[in-house]
């Protein structure tokens, strides 16, 4: 590494929904740059046209920004080494891959896809049920490699559709360090000649991330360990382009694992458990939305803190981080090699630690909506006593509406079989002669409380015998905060209608 300058990329592809797994990615590589006072870059690949998406690039955007993982250079935010968009940097791979062909690491190949799949059926074996073009092959094909020069430079005359493949030397190991799994070593014979650059013209990842990361002064590449396999090609590259010395420190992070550990976690792995696997929604390929995190009722800091500690561990009990406790604790070092388990009620327990932390007029702003969708009104005021009362027993921000509903309407269904069976007319003389005595301070839970008791004394019956009955009567259920704070909230006419509504249903 010439430069001391940390300088670190996530390059996501524009073709779908952002997986957590992936903002895992964006997040390690975030807080290394950050404690070490580095630059993030984020860089679009976007060389696969046919699998573009209308959308996804600022879908991708949208997830960095409400995760408050911002980069420091990208196409929004530009930069001294852009473009950052790999389409608009297409000439530059061209002249890199020619620069491999005239240096006999790479060559040009003219197979037509008939002629590839022939060769993958002809060359099928037990021994190699699926062949690959490499070096046990190549010298069978049409390519730079058998063909005269003459020949070759005719195809290329008549713009016959060509592509660029790397050729990987025979007979050798290639060792390469990773700073989490230590040294690497690679058999080539068993790695197969990749292309490079497209007959659209157009590179493939290989050339492109090893390009940009030159030309950008990556110091570091930060990727999920589904990329070592490919790791051996980008080696090669480096070496073949005499840029060994300018090589990136590489580091494979482990996976995402399932609930059960029984391999990577997938979009369809959510759909099946019921829960999200997406940073924010998403609408797939049928048009179908798919829930994302931030929908499901997660607050960006709580998610980010969750990711962090799934496949990192900060050397001590600590638990809840902050994004700026994170960029001073995080260490690559403390990064494990194993893959880490989700576990989804985890990520809430995470979620309902940084709900009780957040600022509760902030919480109102943001679960406002959610009673507006289900046409309960409220006042920011009111929303802000009530999500002090009820924080607590909220692991979702979408919870607290059933947790919080009531403080503003009348429950719209009343657990009549939680008190019917024993219901008796002692608990209805109870509950009319209490309605009598509501002449003290309507607001006050103490107040209530005193009220309550003294009937309850007097009346003779014992207290749980009808508390639960006014928990239903107010709540609907069996469920909710302290219903004295619930009382002194509604007042002393809505406690009444209340009342009197569950007991009519008694009558009945």
């Amino acid at each position: 590494m010439n430069s001391p300058k940390v300088r670190v990329r996530f390059a996501p592809s524009p073709t779908g929904g952002l997986h957590l797994g992936g903002v895992r990615t964006v997040l390690f590589n975030y807080l290394f740059a950050k404690k070490n006072q580095g630059t993030f870059i984020l860089r679009i690949e976007d060389t696969d046209q046919n699998r573009f998406v209308e959308g996804a690039e600022e879908y991708i955007f949208d997830c960095l920004e409400w995760c408050g993982l911002t980069p420091d250079e990208s196409v929004r935010q530009g930069g001294e080494y852009g473009p950052y968009r790999q389409s608009e940097r297409k000439e530059i791979y061209k002249k890199y891959a020619e620069q491999l062909v005239d240096s006999g690491h790479a060559y040009y190949a003219f197979d037509t896809p008939e002629e590839l799949a022939a060769m993958r059926e002809n060359y099928k074996s037990k021994e190699n049920p699926n062949p690959q073009y490499g070096h046990a092959i190549r010298n069978k094909m049409r390519n730079s490699l058998t063909l005269s020069v003459n020949e070759t430079q005719k195809l290329l005359a008549n713009n016959t559709p060509f592509v660029i493949r790397i050729k990987v030397p025979e007979n050798e190991t290639i060792h390469f360090t990773d700073i989490i799994r230590g040294t690497i070593a690679h058999d080539l014979n068993t790695v197969d000649d990749k292309v490079l650059l497209k007959a659209d013209g157009m590179p493939t990842y290989h050339l492109a991330a090893v390009i940009d990361d030159h030309l950008m002064k990556i110091s570091h590449v930060f990727r999920g360990e589904e990329w070592l396999p490919s790791a051996p090609v980008h080696f090669l590259l480096w070496r073949f382009l005499g840029l060994e010395n300018e090589t990136p420190e590489y580091a494979h992070l482990p996976l995402i694992l399932k609930p059960d550990g029984n391999g990577k976690l997938s979009k369809r792995d959510g759909e099946r458990l019921g829960f999200p696997v997406f940073a924010m929604q998403w609408k797939d390929d049928s048009g179908a939305i798919v829930k994302g995190f931030k929908e499901e009722g997660f607050l960006p800091e709580a998610f980010v803190n969750m990711l962090a500690l799934l496949g990192w561990n900060p050397g001590s009990e600590q638990e809840i981080f902050t994004l700026s406790e994170l960029e001073e604790s995080f260490s690559l070092e403390r990064v494990h090699k194993g893959g880490a388990k989700f576990d989804y009620e985890k990520a809430k327990w995470f979620n309902q630690q940084h709900i009780q932390r957040a600022d509760n007029e902030r919480l109102a702003d943001l679960v406002r909506p959610y009673f507006e969708k289900e046409d309960i009104p409220t006042s920011k005021e009111d929303m802000i006593k009530v999500i002090a009362i009820i924080k607590e027993r909220c692991h979702l921000l979408t919870e607290f509406v059933q947790q919080g509903s009531f403080f503003f309407k009348a429950p719209k269904s009343i657990d009549e079989a939680a008190i019917k069976p024993k219901w008796n007319d002692q608990k209805t003389s109870f509950f009319r002669e209490w309605m009598t005595t509501f002449n003290f301070d309507e607001h006050a839970h103490g107040a209530w409380e005193n009220s309550f008791n003294e009937m309850v004394a007097k009346h003779g019956i014992k207290k749980g015998e009808v508390m639960m009955p006014l928990r239903i009567m107010l709540v609907g259920g069996k469920f909710g905060p302290g219903i004295f704070d619930i009382a002194a909230f509604v007042g002393k006419d809505e406690v009444k209608k209340r009342i009197e509504t569950v007991l009519a249903l008694m009558k009945n």
